[in-house]
């Protein structure tokens, strides 16, 4: 007990003590809870495919505050049901029930529950959350919980209506097989943060499945797939309590992405100028290239449904440089070939052939620390990762495939003979 202390409380009661947490301890509890709550925040965020957002601990030494940031969500009231939501899933023995009051239920012992027994109520539809629906009584202690869950999904109940099934563990379900095996006959509350949402009547050995429903009409679709994910992400170590929430008003936010793209814009003339400059003609071909990889790039973006933040616009910025880095060891590969006395066509074949290796080289080089990036790196750093990474595969199909058709598309309009670049 040497986490406890032992206190003696005989100045109130006779012969009595009192074991209390030493604080230490207790604080180290309370700081295992936030790292788990954390993370158990960060798999629900991650499941409904927010990019780039920022979870951490909030306050000095010893607070239990969490900061979460969260660009570009479309429905923040169901973000923060999600977090918020407890999501502890207990299958517990019905012992009597069901009941029309909490009152009803304690009077079937006599007006006093057994130690071992609880009453719960159980969701009622039609019926305001709080309000009187039925009341059961169930074994205090879980058969089954959370922990034993493997996976939970959205699916159907025997009459079609939206519910959520779920699998467990190999020791989850060997004791829920002994459970079931040993009281068949027996009512089988299935009960979701302190509510029970359905009692069944076990009518044989049930191994390592189940499924939720949602009262008499069933979840809203929505809510199925809502409850499946926080399911799969784990229960809280403890409830949520919302202390303050500020939404970074339009202009602000605008005025910096503006500044961004600002900053992509010129570098992107920037690099045009200079193509056209120091490659002549041969700089459009550049030019395309890069306008075809930020449309592949904004389109995949827009796909996934990632916002466009800074450290998004910084991965442009460099999909950029990468792209136009492509086409000068191109192009000057290919005025080597010219210099050497090769054709023009035959500058090209052989020159694309010869920088394709170099080209897989460097972006394999990239696309591997771009991959490291968003597997240790936190919400701003995995959305940089995640437009480089984009940004690199769709320049490898511009940079070799769409710059050579060009290129070909080019000399084929002219006499063999006579073809000719402008490099």
């Amino acid at each position: 007990f040497t986490e406890w202390d032992l206190i003696s409380t005989a100045g109130e009661v006779p012969n009595t003590y009192t074991i209390r947490l030493k604080p230490a301890q207790e604080q180290a509890y309370r700081d295992q809870s936030v790292d788990q709550a954390i993370n158990t925040i960060r798999n629900r965020i991650d499941a409904m495919g927010v990019g780039e957002t920022i979870i951490q601990k909030h306050g000095g030494p010893g607070e239990n505050e969490i900061l979460v940031q969260l660009p570009g969500v479309d429905d923040p009231a169901r973000v923060k049901n999600i977090m918020q939501s407890t999501a502890l899933l207990e299958l517990k023995l019905v012992d009597s029930g069901p009941f029309a009051s909490a009152a009803a239920a304690a009077q079937n012992y006599s007006g006093i529950v057994p130690a071992n027994l609880e009453v719960l109520p159980s969701v009622e539809r039609g019926v305001p959350s709080g309000g009187e629906g039925s009341y059961y009584a169930v074994q205090r202690v879980a058969s089954i919980s959370g922990r034993d869950l493997k996976g939970a999904y959205p699916s159907r109940d025997e009459n079609g209506r939206p519910a959520v099934s779920f699998n467990l563990n190999a020791d989850g379900a060997q004791r829920f097989g002994r459970v079931t095996e040993e009281n068949i006959g027996k009512m089988l509350a299935i009960v979701l943060d302190g509510r029970i949402q359905s009692a069944p009547r076990i009518n044989g050995r049930i191994t390592d499945s189940g499924i939720i429903t949602g009262g008499a009409t069933g979840f809203a679709p929505q809510a199925a797939q809502d409850l499946s994910l926080v399911l799969r992400s784990g229960a809280l170590p403890a409830s949520i309590k919302y202390l303050d929430e500020e939404v970074v008003g339009p202009t602000l936010g605008a005025d910096s992405i503006r500044a961004g793209l600002t900053a992509a814009i010129v570098a992107m003339m920037s690099v045009v100028v200079f193509m056209l400059f120091y490659y002549r003609l041969s700089g459009l071909n550049a030019t395309v290239a890069m306008v075809l990889n930020l449309v592949i790039l904004f389109g995949a973006l827009a796909y996934f449904g990632a916002a466009l933040t800074l450290p998004g616009i910084a991965g442009v910025i460099l999909t950029i440089g990468v792209g136009i880095d492509s086409n000068v060891l191109i192009f000057e590969r290919i005025r080597e070939e010219l210099r050497a006395g090769k054709t023009a066509v035959s500058a090209v074949v052989t020159s694309f052939k010869r920088v394709f290796v170099t080209l897989i080289d460097t972006h394999l080089a990239a696309l591997i620390s771009a991959i490291f990036l968003f597997l240790f790196g936190t919400g701003p750093v995995k959305g940089f990762a995640v437009t480089l990474v984009i940004g690199l595969i769709s320049n490898m199909f511009t940079a070799v495939f769409v710059s050579r058709t060009l290129f070909e598309w080019v000399l084929s309009r002219r006499q063999r003979s006579e073809a000719a670049l402008s490099i």
